[in-house]
C-alpha cells in the first residue's frame, strides 16, 4: 500500500511520493535503501537527499502537501525500517505502531498535547534490545519536524511548557533555532518502565533534536514515579513545541531571528 501526497494545484511542484504505510522487514530487506519520486514532466526537482548515519541511509521526501506543514520520511539501515509522517497543523492524530508499546504511548503524548498528527511504523531488531529502534524512530521524527518547519518564517519559535502528573512536574523550555542541543536533567529511579529501558529516554530526545536542529532544555522539578516522570516530559515537550511551532499574527511572513534566517546548518 502506498501513500500518493499530491501538492496544491496551482504549485509548479506536482511530485507523487509514495513511501509503504506498514514498512516490514520482509517486503524491504533492511539493507536495500528505498525511495521513490515521480515527476511530471514540467516539473522542478525537489531536494531529496541521503545521508549515511548508524549503517544506513535515510531516505528524505521533502513535502509540504495542501492541508498543512507535512514532513515525510523513509529511513531504512540494516538495523531498522522506519515511516514517519509529521504535520504540524493537525488535530492531534495519533497512528503510531514503532514496535516498542511504551514509545508508541509516549508519541501518542506528543500527537494529543502538541496537537500534531503522528503517524510512525518501524520494524527492527528489537530482539537484541530497544535501542536501534527508539534512535532511528527519533531520528527520522525529527528529520519530519525539519522539512515540516521549513523556512521557519512566521513561527514564534520559542516554547515553554511545565507539565504535572500526580506528583511528577517537568518543565521544557526549547527554541526552533537551527542548533541542536540538549540539557536533560532526568531522575527516573527504575531502570525500566514495562520493558522499556528509561535510559532511552534521553537518547530519543538526543537523537531527534540533532536531526530537527533545535535546543531543547528538560528538567525535572518533582517526581518519584518513572512512569510519570517520562510522561510529564513528552507532555511538557509535545506543549512548548506547538508554542514554538505555532505562527505569530503579528510576524507576518518574517523569520523570527535578528539575522533573518534560521538554518539547521
Amino acid at each position: 500500500m502506498s501513500l500518493s501526497v499530491p501538492l496544491r494545484p496551482h504549485s509548479p511542484i506536482h511530485p507523487i511520493i509514495s513511501a509503504p504505510i506498514k514498512p516490514s522487514l520482509a517486503r524491504f530487506p533492511l539493507s536495500r535503501p528505498h525511495l521513490s519520486i515521480t515527476m511530471s514532466s514540467n516539473s522542478m526537482s525537489p531536494k531529496a537527499s541521503l545521508t549515511e548515519e548508524h549503517n544506513g541511509p535515510v531516505s528524505i521526501s521533502p513535502i509540504v502537501a495542501a492541508g498543512g506543514r507535512i514532513g515525510v520520511v523513509k529511513r531504512i539501515t540494516k538495523e531498522t525500517d522506519v515511516f514517519v509522517k509529521l504535520n504540524l497543523d493537525g488535530t492531534g492524530l495519533a497512528d503510531s505502531s514503532s514496535s516498542i508499546p511504551f514509545l508508541d504511548h509516549m508519541l501518542d503524548q506528543i500527537a494529543s498535547h502538541g496537537l500534531f498528527d503522528v503517524h510512525v511504523r518501524a520494524t527492527g531488531d528489537i530482539h537484541i534490545d530497544d535501542h536501534h529502534t527508539n534512535e532511528d524512530v527519533a531520528l527520522a521524527l525529527g528529520t519530519a519536524l525539519l522539512q515540516a518547519l521549513g523556512d521557519r518564517k512566521g513561527i514564534n519559535r520559542f516554547g515553554d511548557f511545565t507539565a504535572p502528573l500526580d506528583e511528577a512536574l517537568v518543565h521544557v523550555s526549547l527554541d526552533l533555532s537551527g542548533r541542536p542541543h540538549l540539557s536533560c536533567d532526568l531522575s527516573i529511579p527504575t531502570e525500566r518502565v514495562g520493558t522499556y529501558d528509561t535510559q532511552l529516554v534521553e537518547h530519543f530526545f538526543q537523537s531527534l533534536v540533532n536531526t530537527s536542529g533545535m535546543t531543547v532544555h528538560i528538567r525535572q522539578l518533582a517526581g518519584k514515579n518513572s512512569h510519570h516522570i517520562i510522561e510529564a516530559t513528552f507532555k511538557a515537550f509535545a506543549r512548548a513545541l506547538r508554542q514554538a511551532a505555532e505562527h505569530d499574527p503579528r510576524r507576518i511572513n518574517t523569520v523570527p531571528s535578528s539575522k533573518g534566517v534560521l538554518s539547521r546548518s
